[in-house]
This record gives C-alpha cells, sequence and structure tokens, in this order.
C-alpha cells in the first residue's frame, strides 16, 4: 500500500515547502527587478498569511465555544 505524500510525513512537509518558497522569495527580491519583486513580497508574505488565516480561524472557534 502507497500512501500519499503528505499523508506519509505530513508534520514536515508543509513547514519545508512553505521555507523553500520563502527561500527562493528571498533569492528573487536580491536577483529581480519589476515582476520579481512582486513575486519575491508574494513569497516572503506566505508565512504570515498562514499565521493570520491560522489566527483568524482559531479566533473564530473560540468563539463558538464559549
Amino acid at each position: 500500500m502507497s500512501r500519499p505524500l503528505l499523508r506519509k510525513s505530513s508534520t514536515y512537509t508543509i513547514p519545508t515547502i512553505v521555507a523553500v518558497v520563502s527561500g527562493v522569495g528571498l533569492i528573487f527580491a536580491l536577483l529581480g527587478d519589476g515582476i520579481w519583486d512582486v513575486i519575491s513580497w508574494l513569497a516572503v508574505g506566505l508565512p504570515l498569511g498562514i499565521a493570520a488565516w491560522v489566527w483568524g480561524r482559531t479566533a473564530s472557534l473560540r468563539g463558538k465555544i464559549r
């Protein structure tokens, strides 16, 4: 039986992808101009976007519990 990649090692897969995308964004910021700046801002802002999404989701769950 084979499992999907995300099920097999879900503990490290998503954080590794986020880290690689952020690192690529930093490289784009150093090497490119114009559209590369936009791509780098999106890539570097990915962890912040994920944190805001998780925070909003947990805040809505806390409202349902009370």
